[in-house]
This record gives structure tokens, sequence and C-alpha cells, in this order.
């Protein structure tokens, strides 16, 4: 793997997604974000105006999660709270699917949300990153959501939103990178706090990795660098 400090950085989406962050918790966030070159300030969707002010000529996007974390809104409230979003300055969307309908074997109800979604993000020219909240799945519906992602095609599958029981694990993101092959980046997110297991994602082929201990992380690189 050979990777400059500068690049590994690009793959982290830098996370505050507690209910309870300030505007200056948030205003640190961005702050730390353009500070260490991250790709990404994923925030709650209320929020992206303020990120959009602070991130102004910068390389760090903005990432609005929407229906966020339980994902249990109808299509038509997602779709609004995306455009909301969009019109308020974000460049990336995280949005969480309707696991309901997943837990009742309506995966047509869930293809008709992505390829909305997906739709939507493309006619504003934004990132659509489909949050698929493993901890509650099997694998076999794992398989199933990577594989109506492949053919829906948003820009990323992701593990988690970190709020439920569990988060990443390295086996479910092999699984959703077996299905997705080149088609569909994905992205690992909940309970990553590690060089370790940042680095480990990396090499097993992840697109971009949600953290809120991006800092300890990069810390711990250029340490081992130096």
């Amino acid at each position: 793997m050979d990777y400059s400090i500068k690049q590994l950085a690009k793959f982290i989406d830098h996370t505050n997604l507690k209910a309870d962050a300030s505007v200056e918790d948030i205003k640190k966030l961005c702050q730390e974000a353009k500070k260490y070159g991250f790709k990404m300030v994923a925030i709650n969707q209320v929020q992206t105006s303020l990120c959009r002010d602070e991130l102004k000529d910068t390389d760090v996007n903005v990432g609005a999660a929407i229906a966020f974390p339980l994902g249990q809104t109808s299509i038509s409230a997602k779709l609004y709270e995306t455009e909301d979003a969009i019109n308020n300055g974000a460049d990336e969307i995280d949005y969480v699917i309707n696991i309901t309908e997943v837990k009742n074997g309506n995966f047509n109800y869930i293809e008709e949300e992505m390829k909305k979604m997906v739709a939507l993000c493309r006619r504003r020219d934004v990132i659509c990153k489909v949050i698929f909240e493993n901890c509650y799945l099997e694998k076999e519906e794992i398989r199933k959501l990577a594989e109506i992602a492949k053919d829906v095609k948003p820009d990323f599958i992701k593990t988690s939103t970190g709020f439920g029981p569990s988060g990443a694990t390295f086996e479910d993101v092999k699984l959703m990178l077996e299905v997705v092959g080149d088609e569909v980046k994905v992205k690992a997110a909940g309970g990553i706090r590690t060089m370790e297991d940042f680095l480990k994602y990396v090499e097993i082929g992840v697109g971009r990795i949600g953290t809120s201990s991006g800092i300890k992380i990069i810390d711990k690189l250029i340490e081992n660098n130096n």
C-alpha cells in the first residue's frame, strides 16, 4: 500500500453527528478538516449551511446525513430533506435506507427509494452514499442491498450510521466489495478508531472511511512516519 499521509487523509469523512453538537463544535470540526485535509465533514442536515460558510473556498466537502440515524421516513420526506440540504450547500448526501422494508423483504421499495435518491443527487451533481446499517441485517440482506446498488449505481454504499448496536466489520465490508466490484465504492463507518483498523480498511479496498477519530489516526500515521 503506497499512499502519502495527505492521500490517506482524503479517505476520511470527519464526523460529528451528535445530537448536542454546538455551533462551536461544528466550527471546530470544519477547522480540523481544513487543517488535516480530510475529504468531508459529516454532519446532521440542519448544520449544512454553517459548514458551507466555514468551508467556503476549500476542497473539503459538506456531507449532510439524511433520515438519520433511523431511516424511517418516507421516500418523499427523504427527497425533500435532500433537496433542502443541497440548496444549503451540501456536496454529499449520506442517507439511511428504510430498514423496516428490508426486514419485510420489500426490496422493490428499497430499489425505488435508491433510484429516486440517486437521480436527485445526479441531477444536482452531488455525491450519493447509501447507508445500510448492517448491524440490523442478515448477510443475505446485505448481499441483496449491494446487488440493488450495483444496478442503481450510487457513488457509495456504507456500512453504518455509528448509532446502531455495532458499526463496520471487515467481514461485512468484504462482502459489500465482493458484490459491487468496481461499480460502486464502499464506505466503512462506525467504530473505526485506530490507525491499524483504518489502514486495514484502506488495504481491503474501501473508498472512504467515516470516523470521529480522524485526527488521532492521522497524528499516529505522522508519528510512525517520522
